[in-house]
């Protein structure tokens, strides 16, 4: 890949765009539209109803289950896929030979997970019937861990648009299903029917993953080459610790909610509420460490300089970050109204919302981090935050509930984005500019004072936070936080 040429003109700085800036912007824009497509309908629509629908309780039980089934699910993979998409975004060749051992490994993980999951979900005294609801949400993520295993392959070989459909499909075979089920059927609504279209969307999305991935390749023969499968494991290892422990930062929420409180599957619920609208955000900054790991991994194998990749996708998706959580924040009681028929604490979205800004961090610096293969670093980052997490629910939550809970959750991707960003910057030496540092200082006092004086002064909430977003955007221009003639010149260049 070529070098950026860099030419002074006046004050202004100009470069001949690289051609892996120009994927990554076409690729993230095709991938964001598309996303923007479903999955906001899929959140806000769909779950939003579904919950309306079910209560606080009965939901807040599935949320607890949900997560319950999340949390152990490194035992599905245990780092294997982002081994397979680092590996193959370096070395095309070996698709077949790791296809081949990489699906025999899994058929062995999930059938470990399975029992892993029953046998402790036992121990920990869930009932017969969540123990039912539990078999299909361990079964769904058994599904989503082979669709998101297929996906790498077809990520690692840079075909991002057939990967960016895929990342819709399952979501749009739910909305579909449960469309039906929530409005064309006159009959009671039932947490069954929620798990069970989850389960068919996956199972369809799967299928046609698996396809794709199978016309990519020369042959395929399953295999159980047991030596192959243990020098695997060891490589991914590192990737699998590093998914574990932040699978314990990320979702132990609403399990110690369930289990600590007497009334905590409903404070479960209300965590979920809160949760939510930082789910479907994150989900959309998720879409960047698809693109940034292949791509970031590529360019490190051929020891070029990341720093300004990595500026670019920080000034694509930190502003729109920052916008969302502090618009979030200062609208978090009339959101609450606005989406559910039994709004809870709004303070909890409002905190959990600021955490976005931490995760944020991870998905840029992380994957970075990720791709330079600095494992060790990132497990001893996880390890700490999973103590400090666990040590601020257990304290927080008996006294303040879901409110405590979205506090130590807030804290802890707070802290996590930190760290990464001051490691990746340390250790891979990025380049800092200055100029742009304090521009983007200057935008975000600025659009601080102006979601103030719209929400002190006018009236209509909606027009207020709409007014506010668009006039961030604008500032964020005036003061080139963000260089959109850059990004522009970028996406129609030529060059390839």
């Amino acid at each position: 890949m070529s070098t950026p040429v860099f030419a002074m003109h006046g004050r202004r700085l100009f470069y001949k765009p690289e051609p892996v800036n120009r994927k990554f912007i076409l690729n993230i824009i095709f991938l964001i539209a598309i996303n923007l497509l479903i999955k906001p309908f899929w959140f806000f629509g769909i779950e939003v109803a579904v919950q309306n629908r079910l209560g606080n309780e009965l939901y807040g039980l599935y949320a607890s289950l949900m997560s319950f089934s999340i949390l152990f699910n490194i035992f599905l993979d245990l780092g294997v896929t982002n081994f397979n998409n680092r590996e193959l975004a370096r070395h095309n060749h070996l698709l077949t030979k790791y296809l081949s051992s990489i699906i025999g490994i899994k058929l062995i993980f999930a059938a470990i997970y399975t029992v892993l999951c029953i046998v402790i979900g036992i121990i920990a005294g869930y009932e017969t019937k969540q123990i039912s609801i539990l078999l299909f949400l361990v079964l769904n993520q058994v599904l989503s861990s082979l669709i998101l295993y297929l996906r790498s392959n077809i990520n690692a070989l840079m075909k991002f648009i057939t990967d960016s459909i895929l990342s819709v499909l399952d979501k749009l075979l739910m909305i579909i299903i449960l469309s039906i089920l929530l409005w064309g059927i006159n009959t009671p609504f039932k947490l069954e029917w929620f798990v069970l279209s989850q389960t068919a969307s996956f199972l369809i999305t799967a299928i046609v993953a698996a396809v794709i991935v199978f016309s990519n390749t020369i042959s395929f023969k399953l295999r159980f080459d047991y030596h192959h499968m243990l020098v695997i494991i060891k490589k991914s290892l590192p990737f699998s610790l590093l998914v574990l422990l932040m699978s314990f930062y990320n979702r132990m929420e609403p399990i110690l909610l369930e289990r600590l409180l007497v009334n905590g599957k409903e404070q479960a619920g209300l965590y979920a509420q809160g949760f939510r609208i930082l789910e479907v955000f994150s989900n959309f900054a998720l879409l960047f460490t698809v693109i940034l790991l292949p791509i970031f991994s590529k360019m490190l194998k051929e020891k070029e300089d990341t720093s300004n990749l990595v500026s670019l996708a920080f000034s694509i998706l930190m502003i729109p970050v920052i916008v969302v959580s502090l618009t979030g924040y200062a609208y978090r009681s009339e959101l609450m109204t606005l989406m559910y028929h039994q709004p809870g604490n709004s303070n909890i979205l409002g905190t959990i919302i600021i955490g976005f800004i931490g995760i944020s961090l991870t998905y840029i610096y992380g994957t970075l981090l990720t791709a330079a293969g600095k494992l060790k670093e990132l497990n001893i980052m996880a390890a700490s935050a999973v103590v400090i997490n666990i040590s601020l629910n257990l304290i927080l939550i008996p006294g303040f509930e879901a409110q405590g809970a979205a506090i130590a959750s807030c804290t802890t991707q707070i802290l996590t984005g930190i760290v990464q960003t001051i490691m990746a910057a340390r250790i891979l030496k990025l380049k800092k500019d200055k100029n742009i540092l304090m521009r983007f200082a200057v935008w975000l006092f600025s659009f601080i004072i102006i979601l103030f004086l719209a929400k002190t002064f006018v009236s209509n909430w909606i027009f207020a936070g709409l007014v506010s977003v668009l006039l961030a955007f604008l500032f964020a221009f005036i003061f080139k936080a963000v260089h959109i003639k850059e990004i522009i010149k970028i996406a129609v260049s030529k060059e390839s």
